[in-house]
């Protein structure tokens, strides 16, 4: 899939505003500084369409980008910032877990992992949660320029190993540099498929 357009449409914190025009969305989430805002940009090849910031926490609203004038890229608040007040981190999670549920348009959340760690119990929370909740995701690794191949596979493998404690099989995986833009072409691929196969719907 080439990307012809990508254009910032709307932000906010309640799903009766988001756009009514039916087109399918797709929703990238993640814990606070994994690098969502720097993969956005990689993908849609858009410097600066997703604000990215050295300070975690930045994302705090819905935020809408039309892509190909065919879909919607979301870029949703990360999970698990701390330094947020309860107050506001109990309104995030409100209306994104609003959106992940009601939201019919959405298709796909791609929940971004930072490939430098060992499994961290919130992701692991956050997929599970989806996966009770019945939302179709795929899992992103993120940073993987950052190790070596030998970390990053066990890294992988831990994921895996964890993942199948619960699941009996893997969501897809995906890895991705937002500096190399390696694993921008599969991850658009597999987006223009789903796209693909809801037209012969």
């Amino acid at each position: 899939m080439k990307i012809k357009s990508a254009a910032f449409v709307i932000s906010n914190d309640d799903i009766s505003k988001c756009p009514k025009d039916g087109k399918p969305e797709y929703a990238f989430i993640g814990r606070s500084n994994v690098g969502k805002s720097s993969l956005i940009n990689m993908i849609t090849e858009r410097n600066k369409l997703a604000k990215t910031s050295g300070r975690p926490g930045k994302t705090q609203l819905i935020n809408h980008f039309l892509i190909n004038e065919e879909w919607y890229l979301v870029d949703l608040p990360g999970y698990g910032y701390a330094k947020a007040s309860k107050t506001s981190r109990a309104k995030w999670e409100k209306f994104i877990s609003e959106y992940l549920t009601k939201r019919e348009e959405l298709l796909n959340v791609f929940v971004l992992i930072d490939a430098r760690l060992e499994p961290q119990q919130i992701d692991l929370e956050f997929m599970n949660w989806c996966g009770e909740k019945g939302i179709a995701f795929s899992m992103v690794f993120t940073k993987i320029d950052k190790l070596s191949s030998t970390v990053l596979q066990k890294n992988l493998a831990k994921y895996k190993k964890e993942m199948l404690k619960y699941w009996e099989e893997l969501p897809p995986v995906f890895t991705t540099s937002a500096e190399s833009k390696f694993g921008r072409e599969k991850l658009l691929n597999y987006i223009e498929r789903i796209n693909e196969a809801l037209k012969e719907v």
